[in-house]
């Protein structure tokens, strides 16, 4: 699997995952679960929604 997130993308939602799993926890809601997706995307650097737009915010080394 390509990386296809860059520095900043995955930063954004890592903190915006944690963030939303913590508002879940604090309000007792299973709305929270959202934020897991966002934590894996960025711990793996990888956006399956990316692909049918054919986005790329990953810089590429050129060659």
């Amino acid at each position: 699997m390509q990386k296809n997130m860059g520095d900043s993308d995955r930063i954004f939602r890592l903190a915006a995952g944690l963030a939303i799993i913590i508002i879940g926890v604090v309000a007792k809601s299973w709305w929270g679960v959202i934020g897991i997706p966002l934590i894996a995307t960025a711990a793996i650097g990888h956006c399956p929604a990316y692909l049918p737009f054919k986005l790329n915010t990953c810089k590429s080394e050129k060659k």
